[in-house]
C-alpha cells in the first residue's frame, strides 16, 4: 500500500510494502510514540519517499524507516538521539523539529527491552532508523 501525504511544496510516497505483522508487549500509547516520531522525522527530512517495514526476526520485532533524504553522518549517529539535537539548519526548530523526537524514540524503546540505531540507507542515500523490541510471541 502507498499513500502520499503533502508535504512543503511537493508530496511524500509513504511505501508500506513491507509492512507485516509483528507483535510486542507495552504500552501502545508510547509504541505509537516511537512509529509517529520515527515517521514524521523520515517525513521531515525526505526528498520524496519514506518506506516503512515491519517483521518478526528470531524473538525480536523489527521496525525499519527509511528515508531517500540528505542521510546522517556516520559520526552524527549516536548523537541524534540526545535531547535537543539538530544537526544542520534544514533540522532547525523553524523546519518542524524541537531535537527531543528521538531522544523520546530512544527512552521509550529502551524501556520496552528493545534497542534503536540509526544507518544508511542500502544504497539510496538518506537514513535508516531501525527499532528491534523483543517479540511477545
Amino acid at each position: 500500500m502507498l499513500a502520499d501525504v503533502s508535504r512543503r511544496a511537493g508530496a511524500i510516497e509513504f511505501d508500506t510494502r513491507a509492512v507485516s505483522a509483528g507483535r510486542v508487549e507495552g504500552s501502545s500509547r508510547q509504541l505509537t510514540q516511537v512509529v509517529r516520531n520515527l515517521l514524521d522525522n523520515a517525513a521531515r527530512h525526505a526528498n520524496g519517499r519514506v518506506a516503512v517495514g515491519v517483521a518478526t526476526v528470531g524473538s525480536e520485532v523489527v521496525l525499519s524507516v527509511e528515508d531517500d533524504g540528505p542521510g546522517i553522518a556516520p559520526e552524527d549517529r549516536a548523537r541524534v538521539f540526545d535531547r535537543f539535537t539538530r544537526l544542520d539548519a534544514a533540522r532547525a526548530r523553524d523546519a518542524g523539529g524541537s531535537g527531543l523526537g528521538l531522544s523520546l524514540v530512544k527512552r521509550i524503546v529502551t524501556i520496552h527491552g528493545g534497542t534503536v540505531q540509526v544507518a544508511d540507507t542500502n544504497g539510496q542515500g538518506g537514513a535508516r532508523f531501525e527499532v528491534r523490541l523483543p517479540s511477545a510471541v
